[in-house]
């Protein structure tokens, strides 16, 4: 019974998902610069609440998902959660655009932080040597391995502070007047203390950041992140090839990365995305989601009491999105064979690694499995509504 209802349900979102209005024109090659802040500012909304900075990723094991996208379809729209590693799943997927959602602000002047050194770069050298306020090393360019850049640069945190308030500056400039975005007061705060951080900690800069308590850092950094191989020895990471940086870097250029202010379950965000991608004939190919469905169905969840709009909401949202049989998402990635659940034989909050189900999951399935009540709760969302 629940299976008759869950291929009835799936078949009307396949349906729904279908109709694209006449009217409607494909994506534009680029966005101008009023535009790309337009979409920055009216698409976000008055965020929730989050217990960490979040200056990169604590997930590592992320390469070999990152080969399983580079194998599947391209284009399309990406959307996604967090820092860095967002790169590296569009260097992979190649999408025309991308949307990175984040329910803090300061995820979005990281963003444009990120935008602005992309743009400021002409190879990983430059852009490494703008990121961490270092002097570019010479005998390194484009051919250059990531492990031979890592060698290259020094192994601690900067110390030239009148060359870190130089590259401020610029980035300010390049934000600011190049591009001309309005950047309030509180969002030029909140850049530099985002850009500092880099600055102070070195490639070794971790999730954690400038926290005094525990906070989960996968034991890696931003330099073992972007050294990350598969299981077959491949460098993953957007650092790893010129060819990886050299396509975030286009799309950057072209203000197709657009960073979004909004809670996945909130009001606005998630459905102003989809009713601009459905306006251009655009389907969702890759949401990346992490672990915000840790937060979302418990907010109570380790490491702070979250605000958000609950999960019941994000997934009434994700339905508003336009989606085909190739659209997915995906979670925390531990590898091709396991995700993060919760293990009903401890008390703990703490999801821990079974490896039982791939990290991609097809979204209209899972959506259908959600209106036939199947999905109750985290362990049946990492199961794919399993």
């Amino acid at each position: 019974m629940v299976r008759r209802i869950v291929a009835t349900a799936l078949g009307a979102l396949l349906v729904a998902t279908a109709l694209v209005a006449a009217t409607s024109a494909p994506l534009p090659d680029r966005l101008s610069d009023d535009e790309f802040w337009r979409l920055v500012t009216t698409f976000s909304e008055n965020g929730g609440s989050f217990h960490s900075d979040n200056f990169t990723s604590n997930e590592p094991m992320f390469a070999d998902v990152t080969k399983l996208l580079a194998d599947g379809p391209a284009g399309g729209a990406y959307l996604g959660v967090g820092p860095e590693q967002n790169f590296t799943y569009v260097a992979a997927l190649r999408p025309e655009i991308a949307f990175i959602v984040d329910i803090r602000r300061q995820a979005v002047m990281q963003h444009l932080l990120f935008k602005a050194i992309f743009e400021m770069s002409s190879d990983r050298a430059d852009f490494i040597s703008l990121l961490f306020s270092w002097p570019r090393p010479k005998d390194v360019g484009p051919e250059s391995s990531i492990d031979a850049l890592w060698r290259a640069f020094p192994a601690t945190p900067g110390t030239d502070e009148t060359r870190y308030s130089r590259n401020l500056d610029a980035v300010l400039e390049r934000l600011t007047t190049t591009h001309g975005f309005a950047l309030a007061d509180a969002d030029r705060t909140s850049l530099k203390y985002v850009y500092g951080a880099f600055f102070k900690f070195g490639a070794e800069i971790n999730y954690a950041g400038y926290a005094t308590t525990y906070r989960t850092t996968g034991n890696t950094n931003f330099a073992k992140l972007m050294a990350a191989t598969d299981s077959a020895g491949t460098t993953r990471s957007f650092l790893a090839t010129e060819q990886s940086f050299k396509v975030v870097k286009d799309l950057e250029a072209r203000n197709l990365v657009v960073p979004i202010e909004g809670d996945f379950a909130g009001p606005r965000a998630i459905r102003a995305i989809g009713d601009y991608l459905r306006q251009h004939q655009a389907v969702v190919r890759l949401f990346y989601v992490s672990n915000v469905e840790q937060y979302l169905f418990n907010p109570a969840a380790p490491g702070g009491a979250e605000v958000n709009g609950g999960w019941k909401a994000f997934y009434e949202n994700v339905e508003t999105l336009p989606l085909d049989a190739t659209s997915v998402f995906l979670r925390v990635p531990f590898g091709t064979g396991g995700v993060m659940v919760p293990d009903p034989s401890k008390p703990s909050l703490v999801p821990t690694l079974r490896r039982e189900t791939p990290p991609t999951c097809p979204i209209l399935p899972f959506l259908a499995a959600f209106h036939a009540g199947v999905v109750r709760g985290l362990q049946n969302a990492m199961m794919c509504g399993k």
